[in-house]
């Protein structure tokens, strides 16, 4: 063989709800390890020593420590659970027939340690808009088999101030040699604040772009998608400043992304 191509994961007899399955990293439905079962990594390993290109395909309905695939595989596709055509998706997409557009829609972190205690009902430390950590893997990553860059944003606020909603509006270019798709993701920062959070996506939008085309994108943000949750309970647009995104996935991860600053002068109630 000249390319390994080596399938690994879990099933959902393991990660169901309330599993009468006790092994290894599994209790009761729940998983007290974020790594691949021991006798799949003892066979990644083996794999690796060969020497040869090594793909490695996971299926999984839930985050896993691929820090070593990271680090050690040519390439690594995420899965899932695919279903019955599962395997013609996962070929197309090796040998380049689909180029592939997913985005994580959850972060993988590196082990349980990065997390809070499961009995800890408090935001700190979770989900990508409250994690201060690194990831192996961010929120809203996923790669592509062609390259696109991104505008300078133009932001503009709604009629009636910054508070009452913003206008945010930016190119996507394909820079690649072939066709694909982006997702073009918006997260805002927002002013530091007892319960805002550190993060947070607040829209996204898939499109479809040629080699060398050009496609203007605009998202419109409302009072809500600019509020956050105080520690009372209370839904508002903070006064200060925040700072908007635009790419190919969070901001300051090493993608495509452009970044501009607004200010919210006065604070404005949000219904909840």
């Amino acid at each position: 063989a000249d390319v390994l191509v080596a399938v690994v994961g879990l099933t959902s007899d393991l990660e169901a709800e309330e599993s009468p399955v006790e092994s290894p990293g599994f209790k009761g439905g729940d998983k007290t390890t974020l790594d691949l079962p021991a006798d799949q990594q003892a066979m990644l390993d083996e794999a690796k020593a060969l020497g040869k290109p090594l793909v490695v395909v996971a299926m999984n309905g839930s985050p896993l420590n691929f820090s070593w695939a990271k680090d050690n595989a040519s390439a690594l596709l995420e899965a899932w659970y695919p279903g019955q055509s599962g395997g013609l998706a996962v070929a197309n997409v090796l040998t380049g027939k689909t180029n592939p557009a997913g985005r994580l829609p959850l972060t993988f972190y590196r082990s349980t340690d990065d997390l809070p205690s499961f009995d800890d009902y408090a935001m700190a430390g979770r989900t990508y808009r409250y994690f201060e950590g690194t990831p192996v893997y961010p929120f809203g990553y996923g790669l592509s088999y062609t390259r696109f860059d991104y505008g300078p944003l133009k932001v503009e606020p709604a009629a009636k101030g910054a508070g009452q909603g913003m206008r945010v509006t930016t190119t996507i270019r394909n820079v690649g040699a072939r066709s694909g798709e982006e997702v073009a993701q918006l997260y805002l920062n927002f002013p530091k604040a007892p319960g805002a959070p550190r993060l947070a996506l607040r829209g996204f939008q898939r499109v479809a772009l040629k080699p060398g085309e050009t496609r203007e994108v605009t998202f419109a943000l409302s009072p809500r998608d600019l509020s956050s949750v105080d520690l009372d309970g209370e839904r508002r647009v903070s006064a200060g400043r925040y700072r908007v995104s635009v790419g190919s996935g969070q901001p300051d991860t090493g993608v495509a992304s452009r970044s501009a600053d607004f200010a919210v002068d006065t604070a404005v109630a949000v219904a909840k």
